[in-house]
């Protein structure tokens, strides 16, 4: 069924709702200024009102963005393929060719108290206009004028090979599966979740900079989709492990407090998003004196990744054939379609579209071998409860992170070491005890660096130089040439990846699922333009050609 694709220059809720009582598949892209109230049964998928692109999936059928921030911002960065645009009162003329580069020919549109100047703009651009009623304008894209109308994409065949069951490739089968796509999932192991994403406690929260930087933008919108996904999914402690607790991000010192009371003054969140819990309260949560209080996330907490990939994978139902205790290490493009192999050659799948989702272990795959990915050791120790460990309600982090018991475990960590030892040692579990008495002054906590037994785990964590996800098509390498913007980088057809989520797999992995299906099928995004780009696989390719051009 073909999709609808709305976009209006002001939410209005029964705009939106007109357009759902019409049937069909419907993506209503809106800006907000300032978010409204949400419309009647909403309320529990609403955004926050931050500033950003946020995806609202109410169905297999029904998505709406909303794009919080002035219009004159926001809309520059929208990349879709629009049917019906609606243009509240106040439109800018200079808006036309942006929406004409939006349309698909035959795209109609409708302008709210249009004066002159809008009109003729929108004629240039090559809409046919008319007087729909005493101000109101209605016009049809039809012109070929300034550019080429675009042209209607093909439709993908839904079949997809997905390498590594973790956070990314869990994430990217059941966005796929729900989308009606046939996945075969291919991990080396017996079960989902068992490298990077294996730790017993995972930390969901934000980032948050006085600059509003891409990692803070892309963080915002990351975990804002994730939360509202998981109750899509059944909720954190009930579909899966974990709770939404809350996390403190205590400061270092005072000069860190300022700088994070101007990061919040100077961007005035929601306070269930982000507040500021001063020394008295931070030190009443902890139950411990801290002097300079912190960051409070209240929707934050933790989960344990492999209960939520076995969560998503169930909710994916008989679209997923799952090939396990596997390791895919080749990859031939024949006939339109990838073959996977494994080490001794013998076929394990095949299907016209491959995701590598196997953390730093693609670059043992030779289409991906020279992606700059890196292991970054981490070691978190395990504190049983009769160890006398912190008993927290919450979550509290600094130079490291101490969670709520779980199982009768506490987990401290994690350090971040450039080795491959997958061994647990003693010098990292005394360095996250060291942190963790930091972070809880008090005799008892002291004294664990020296009483409590070697305990944890291990895991390696897949990073970027620019410790950004990589979510897209594939660069080929070898036949790059002179590349000078982002749509130069050749690719490989049908071949992707979800790499690089470092410490941040719980947040990163659904937004970036999302992305890249909405790249796979064709329809609008769910980020901002600028921030697509900050994503692409291909950034490594074209920055290290520009530098030797």
């Amino acid at each position: 069924m073909m999709m609808r694709v709305v976009l209006d220059t002001e939410f209005c809720g029964e705009r939106f709702a007109a357009a759902r009582a019409q049937g069909g598949r419907l993506h209503y892209i809106a800006v907000a200024t300032t978010l409204p109230q949400p419309p009647a049964g909403m309320s529990a998928m609403w955004p926050l009102n931050v500033p950003g692109f946020h995806r609202v999936i109410l169905n297999d059928d029904v998505t709406l963005d909303l794009l919080v921030g002035a219009a004159d911002a926001v809309l520059p960065q929208v990349t879709a393929r629009v049917n019906e645009f609606h243009l509240a009162s106040g439109a800018s003329p200079a808006w036309a060719r942006m929406f004409a580069k939006l349309a698909v020919q035959g795209a109609t549109l409708l302008a709210q108290a249009a004066d002159e100047a809008l009109v003729w703009a929108l004629t240039a651009a090559g809409f046919v206009c008319r007087l729909a009623g005493e101000a109101d304008i209605a016009a049809v894209y039809r012109s070929c004028r300034p550019q080429p109308a675009l042209a209607p994409e093909p439709e993908p065949v839904r079949r997809a090979v997905v390498i590594g069951a973790g956070l990314a490739g869990s994430s990217a089968a059941h966005r796929l599966c729900a989308r009606g796509w046939q996945v075969t999932l291919v991990e080396r192991h017996a079960q989902p979740a068992q490298e990077a994403s294996g730790n017993l406690a995972g930390i969901f929260m934000p980032l948050l900079s006085k600059d509003d930087n891409i990692p803070t933008r892309l963080s915002r919108v990351a975990y804002l989709f994730a939360l509202r996904e998981w109750r899509r999914l059944g909720g954190v402690g009930r579909a899966f492990e974990g709770a939404d607790c809350g996390v403190l991000q205590l400061a270092r010192d005072a000069r860190h407090a300022s700088v994070q009371q101007e990061a919040l003054a100077a961007w005035n969140y929601p306070q269930e998003y982000a507040r500021w819990a001063d020394a008295q309260e931070a030190s009443s949560l902890i139950g411990a004196a801290t002097p300079h209080g912190g960051w409070m996330f209240e929707q934050g907490g933790w989960a344990r990744p492999a209960s939520l990939c076995e969560a998503m994978l169930a909710a994916c139902g008989d679209r997923l054939q799952r090939v396990f205790c596997t390791e895919a290490l080749n990859l031939q493009r024949v006939d339109g379609e990838w073959q996977v192999r494994g080490a001794d050659g013998a076929l394990i799948a095949q299907a016209p579209t491959v995701i590598l989702a196997s953390g730093a272990a693609a670059n043992n795959i030779v289409q991906a071998a020279e992606l700059p990915l890196s292991k970054l050791r981490g070691q978190v120790t395990h504190l049983a409860e009769d160890a006398g460990p912190p008993m927290l309600p919450l979550v509290v982090c600094r130079e490291a992170y101490v969670t709520p018991a779980a199982n009768g475990i506490v987990c401290a960590g994690a350090t971040y070491d450039n080795d491959d030892d997958p061994q647990l040692r003693a010098s990292s579990q005394l360095e996250n005890l060291t942190r963790l008495a930091e972070i809880i002054p008090g005799e008892d906590v002291a004294a664990l660096a020296h009483s409590a037994p070697l305990d944890g785990r291990v895991g390696f964590r897949c990073a970027a130089p620019d410790r950004l996800p990589l979510a897209g098509a594939l660069p080929d390498y070898p036949n790059a040439g002179r590349l000078e913007f982002l749509p130069d980088v050749p690719r490989h057809e049908g071949l992707h990846c979800l790499l690089g989520y470092a410490s941040r797999g719980l947040i990163w992995a659904p937004l970036m699922a999302e992305l890249l299906v909405s790249q796979l099928e064709h329809t609008p995004p769910p980020l901002e333009a600028a921030l697509i780009d900050a994503l692409d696989p291909g950034r490594f390719l074209l920055k290290q050609r520009r530098r030797s051009q």
